[in-house]
């Protein structure tokens, strides 16, 4: 399979990251996280399953699927514990994912401006940012699914932090680790960039359209974020 990219405009003015598999490297503890509280709640579920069908969704959406399909009554307890789990063993052993900090020294050094646009909670997000050290560079530029109406793979969180940074979407270049976060970028008409660096294989976000890429770094090797 071609994973190189097509031709990227040079114009990128926003590059919009997503937060859990491409900034941090949390997407391979919450699945597994998801999956034994899914089995306890009486839905067995693998981990595998678990990111075939949630990754890259808000958590509103793994809490209604978890209440339909639980066989001892869930409520809003649930998502909390959710959360306290992922963050405890988020903090057990913060990582970011290759090529984080050079890309983000790249666009620094080149006066393009970056985003957070995630999933998450921004509890989440600011929790994970904190511990890796990259907080303070995405001050005042971090959004989440909390922001919007409808997650990802629907356009809205996109196309509002491209508003609220004043962009438009043919200017933005997403980079995405999630097949619902590709489908998002693509609805809003914006390029974008599958990460295959996590669990998320290459195969999965072979229909992003400016390639897929295994380290961040590789956005930069291949001119799709300046020279």
């Amino acid at each position: 399979m071609n994973t190189r990219p097509q031709a990227v405009p040079s114009d990128v003015r926003l590059v919009v990251l997503d937060c859990d598999g491409v900034l941090v490297d949390t997407e391979r503890i919450g699945p597994d996280i998801v999956a034994a509280m899914a089995t306890e709640a009486g839905w067995p579920l693998t981990a595998d399953e678990v990111r075939d069908r949630f990754l890259g969704r808000p958590e509103s959406y793994l809490y209604e699927e978890i209440r339909a399909h639980a066989t001892v009554p869930v409520g809003p307890r649930w998502l909390i514990e959710y959360r306290a789990r992922v963050r405890d063993a988020f903090a057990a052993r913060p990582r970011t994912m290759p090529g984080v900090t050079e890309l983000l020294d790249h666009l620094d050094a080149r006066s393009v401006p970056y985003c957070v646009a995630s999933s998450g909670s921004h509890e989440r997000i600011a929790h994970s940012l904190s511990l890796t050290g990259l907080q303070s560079r995405f001050d005042g530029r971090v959004f989440s699914a909390d922001d919007v109406h409808a997650g990802k793979p629907a356009p809205d969180l996109f196309l509002y932090a491209a508003r609220v940074l004043g962009h438009p979407p043919r200017d933005c270049l997403v980079v995405e680790d999630s097949p619902a976060g590709v489908d998002a970028a693509l609805a809003a008409a914006m390029r974008v960039v599958g990460y295959a660096g996590g669990p998320t294989p290459a195969s999965a976000l072979a229909h992003a359209d400016a390639g897929v890429v295994e380290d961040l770094s590789q956005l930069i090797d291949r001119g799709l974020v300046g020279g």
